[in-house]
């Protein structure tokens, strides 16, 4: 399970490997496990002064191993792998960057709403199909998107669940530059430098301020989006679009209330 996460530190930039290509880097509890375990490094360690995320070249996630979330999260949101990672996230005192080629579907591209730089290929598409899978946003986003990019827009891109490309996502002020493919997880590493040599106390002095005026309003928001979200899980809707997802067909919502 380790090689699904790979971790390595360079000139005091850690960078994190979503590293599952048979599954599409879908990401299981013991994946988000170990990322938190990375955030939790970084935080600690002072010797890091940067996190980069990222995947491969073809693929950065497709969001969660539906097959292992279809029977719920074990636990209370906060104490469950995917409530500590967000939660960490959410709070991490060093900046965050994150490499982003194909696919990035669900928590995909909800990580990136808390990221401080964020860098796509002309390959990325992001998706966040919580409502398509009889769910309800997570990570923050139903928070942070409006606030950035307006209720309508929102609204579209969480009720409705389609894919939007990195050209749409550079418009909307979600990422920060479109790349190739091939020079994605470069460009993004070589900002996570610039970021490192900089004075590191002022960095994350700015990153405290960027952050404060939402984060005790951010923090409620996403404890509650969790038990939202662990309900929705466990109902109904989410088992018909879980089964046609494994049954590779169209869920049939028409008989719901």
């Amino acid at each position: 399970m380790a090689d699904f996460i790979q971790t390595k530190i360079n000139n005091r930039v850690l960078t994190v490997r979503i590293n599952r290509p048979e599954r599409k880097n879908a990401l299981t509890h013991a994946m988000y496990t170990a990322l938190g375990d990375a955030l939790e490094q970084a935080n600690t360690d002072a010797d890091i002064r940067c996190v980069l995320f990222t995947g491969s070249e073809e693929c950065f996630t497709a969001g969660n191993d539906l097959g292992e979330f279809a029977s719920g999260l074990p636990g209370d949101f906060k104490e469950t792998p995917v409530g500590r990672f967000l939660l960490l996230l959410a709070n991490a005192t060093k900046p965050v960057v994150a490499s982003v080629n194909g696919a990035a579907v669900g928590i995909g591209t909800t990580m990136l709403l808390h990221c401080d730089m964020v860098f796509a290929g002309t390959n990325a598409r992001f998706q966040m199909p919580f409502a398509n899978l009889g769910l309800c946003p997570e990570g923050g986003s139903s928070l942070l998107l409006p606030s950035w990019i307006g209720r309508v827009r929102a609204a579209e891109l969480l009720m409705l669940g389609g894919a939007f490309s990195a050209d749409d996502a550079y418009r909307l002020g979600l990422i920060n530059r479109v790349c190739e493919p091939a020079e994605t997880e470069k460009t993004a590493l070589e900002a996570c430098q610039k970021l490192a040599s900089q004075p590191p106390a002022a960095i994350r002095a700015t990153k405290k301020l960027l952050s404060g005026p939402t984060h005790e309003e951010l923090t409620t928001t996403m404890l509650a989006e969790g038990a939202l979200f662990a309900e929705r899980l466990k109902s109904p809707e989410a088992a018909e679009a879980f089964q046609a997802f494994m049954q590779k067909r169209k869920p049939d919502f028409s008989g719901f209330k």
